[in-house]
């Protein structure tokens, strides 16, 4: 147990010194990371299904793509989920699986009133583009698309590859490649998250 918390603060250590846009992903769109959240600030955004009070998924790591129009927005996600165990990639798996339900991005007043990095004194409405004036209530988001980054420890992610099948929105590592001191400057992964963005399935997106 122990060793898993340690786990846990290790790459929760290490994605809280990835940039605010996945790296690898390309596009002009604001990204914002909300997990892990600033040390200073204790609060983040959050998944849920609509009308569930309690039900909260908080993902290791959180990124969110603002789009749309003040009047239809939406976010299109990126998470990551370190994994201890097989039974947790499991319950990972389930909550982020394909759904006719909607999935909504909450953001709290303070997470998106405070600044966006060290820095840049810009608070985090703004870089959404989708709220005329700040906030006084939480932004509530359809999620239009998702992408979830898995990281296994060794053995098991060589047990997934050999007999497992991730899903079209499901990427893959072994968990070295969230514990890496600088993992975000990796080549390979940055190649393999190029692929995790809407436009990835185009031939020539405009």
């Amino acid at each position: 147990m122990q060793l898993h918390r340690s786990l846990d603060w290790l790459v929760k250590e290490r994605l809280r010194r990835w940039p605010q846009r996945p790296p690898g992903i390309g596009g002009t769109a604001p990204w914002l990371r909300g997990r892990p959240a600033d040390e200073e600030l204790r609060c983040y955004p959050f998944l849920k299904l609509p009308g569930s009070a309690g039900w909260r998924t908080l993902p290791d790591g959180l990124w969110l793509n603002f789009g749309g129009t003040p009047v239809d927005p939406y976010v299109d996600i990126f998470a990551i989920e370190a994994c201890g165990s097989q039974q947790n990639l499991l319950d990972k798996r389930a909550r982020f699986a394909p759904s006719t339900h909607s999935l909504l991005a909450v953001c709290p007043v303070d997470w998106l009133m405070a600044c966006v990095m060290p820095g840049d004194d810009t608070p985090r409405w703004k870089v959404t583009g989708l709220l005329p004036h700040a906030p006084v209530t939480a932004l509530v988001l359809p999620v239009r698309a998702m992408h979830v980054m898995y990281g296994l420890k060794r053995n098991h992610y060589l047990g997934f590859v050999r007999h497992q099948l991730p899903h079209a929105h499901e990427y893959v590592v072994p968990m070295e490649a969230l514990t890496a001191e600088d993992g975000d400057k990796d080549p390979a992964l940055r190649a393999l998250l190029a692929r995790a963005c809407a436009t990835a399935n185009y031939l020539n997106p405009p």
